[in-house]
């Protein structure tokens, strides 16, 4: 299968989940909620969202590998990388911050990703060498502005988790020197804005691989330079991640790993 055609194929999967969760969030009140751990929901529509993805990227290829947070994986030298539901505790709440996210990884290298919003019908997409698409026309990004006028996204750990004194230092480390942080609650959307610059740049810590893989082909297609905590380090293998635009990209990582 050719990459047009895998990306024709995840475009119309993250619609038809997107089309299924619309249903379930205008009937929310009905779901059954379960906690897997402290702040981290799932529900009959995450369930419900990956089964239908999974039964049409891998109807299309029997052959590819799977990676979803809700199911069981199975190794490929293809392999899809699906988040179902990024936000859930956003959609659960009512918060309209909240998308699919579908990535494709091909012998280790990710190569196509699609974030789909459905509430604002905006689906973010890319394919390595394609340059970054909103709604298939092609999106340029202005140009960032300078770091004291800039506006990062991150995420913040919750409940017993290990690194959420790393994370208030972060912030007092970034705050004082931009216009400002946002924490949305939905990562794939994050990075998606920082590909579509409506976000200046974004770091968070120990994410899974369902909630940047497509993020980290979105931002890099859009020139967007993305690291680990460290230069050599890959987000995608660590699940750690520093992002931002070239010209931002130094002052970030340095005011972050001081």
């Amino acid at each position: 299968m050719t990459t047009t055609d895998d990306l024709t194929l995840a475009l119309e999967a993250a619609t038809a989940a997107g089309a299924l969760l619309r249903d379930h969030w205008n009937d929310r009140g009905a779901l059954m909620i379960d906690a897997k751990r402290q702040g981290d929901f799932v529900s009959q529509a995450d369930h419900r969202a990956e089964a239908l993805l999974r039964d049409r990227l891998l109807g299309a290829n029997p052959e590819d590998g799977w990676l979803g947070e809700e199911t069981e994986g199975r190794a490929g030298r293809r392999r899809w990388i699906v988040d179902p539901l990024d936000g859930t505790t956003n959609f659960l709440r009512g918060i309209a911050h909240w998308a699919v996210s579908i990535a494709l990884e091909q012998d280790g290298r990710l190569v196509l990703g699609v974030v789909h919003d459905p509430l604002k019908d905006e689906t973010f997409s890319a394919v390595e060498g394609g340059g970054l698409r909103l709604n298939g026309t092609a999106l340029v990004p202005a140009a960032p502005a300078g770091f004291d006028a800039a506006l990062f996204g991150t995420g913040l750990p919750f409940g017993s988790m290990p690194h959420i004194d790393d994370h208030a230092a972060d912030l007092a480390r970034v705050l004082p020197g931009t216009a400002g942080v946002r924490r949305m609650g939905a990562a794939a959307l994050d990075l998606a804005y920082v590909a579509a610059g409506r976000l200046d740049g974004f770091w968070e810590r120990r994410l899974r691989p369902w909630d940047i893989a497509a993020g980290l082909v979105l931002m890099r297609e859009a020139g967007i330079r993305t690291e680990g905590w460290s230069a050599d380090e890959r987000p995608e293998d660590t699940g750690t991640v520093i992002a931002a635009p070239p010209a931002l990209f130094d002052r970030l990582a340095a005011t972050l790993r001081a």
